[in-house]
């Protein structure tokens, strides 16, 4: 339960602060944006994993880091405090500054998709390399890293798909009216599908870090190459030598 509540504290924090960035109409919202996820990854990550993301939830589970099981609460968590952030959000900037982003059009369409899913891609990489990896341990830069994803997206392509990155917060921000609910799809395919891609690129490239989960190799596969393996001195027990290029 407490990895759940450090959920909705942290997806809570990340979505009013969207919608109060948003609202006052600052220019500097997507650095507010990316500063309030750098501080509320350091605040939750020792015990949630601060995924406050629907899509990082789902590269973590497709990387092994958590159950199934767990993935379901940690989804509901994260949506019940987009769902409560927005709210609030509206009624602590009133009026605000509302710009509701339509998206109309084959080409508007896939270029936002395409916007989502490789931000996306980039935010779920970046934390299963910084935050889960196994080659990097107790390091205190996994929040920095994280949040100055999130902000160089939102920056990048935030005027063409609003930089949700995130389907709790295209869900939040849909509440707020800042983005069209029949544009919901957009942010729900690009998530998902980048969020998949990176863990499957974090696979290719850590394949010995990936050993329990969706991708992990099966059984079969794994008994069959240990079968196919030459002996070594040092008996059953011993660890497989890194790959020759360090990955």
């Amino acid at each position: 339960m407490r990895k759940y509540v450090t959920e909705f504290i942290g997806t809570f924090g990340l979505v009013f602060t969207v919608g109060c960035a948003v609202f006052s109409g600052s220019a500097l919202a997507p650095l507010a944006i990316g500063a309030a996820l750098m501080v509320l990854v350091y605040a939750g990550g020792h015990i949630s994993g601060a995924h406050y993301n629907p899509a990082v939830t789902l590269g973590v589970f497709l990387r092994g880091k958590i159950p199934l099981g767990e993935a379901g609460p940690y989804w509901a968590a994260q949506f019940i405090g987009a769902f409560l952030a927005a709210w609030l959000a509206k009624f602590t900037v009133n009026p605000g500054l509302v710009r509701t982003l339509s998206t109309s059009g084959a080409h508007a369409i896939f270029a936002a998709m395409l916007a989502e899913f490789v931000f996306t891609f980039a935010l779920v990489y970046v934390v299963l390399n910084v935050a889960t990896s196994k080659d990097q341990p107790g390091n205190q830069f996994f929040g920095l890293a994280i949040g100055f994803t999130v902000a160089t997206g939102a920056f990048a392509v935030g005027s063409i798909s609003g930089g949700a990155f995130n389907p709790a917060v295209a869900f939040g921000a849909m509440l707020m009216g800042l983005i069209n609910w029949g544009n919901f799809y957009i942010y729900l395919i690009g998530n998902v599908l980048g969020a998949a891609v990176a863990a499957i690129a974090f696979k290719y490239l850590n394949p010995d870090d990936v050993l329990e989960g969706p991708l992990a190799r099966r059984p079969a596969v794994a008994a069959h190459a240990a079968a196919a393996a030459p002996a070594t001195p040092a008996g059953p027990t011993a660890q497989a030598a890194p790959p020759a290029d360090g990955a």
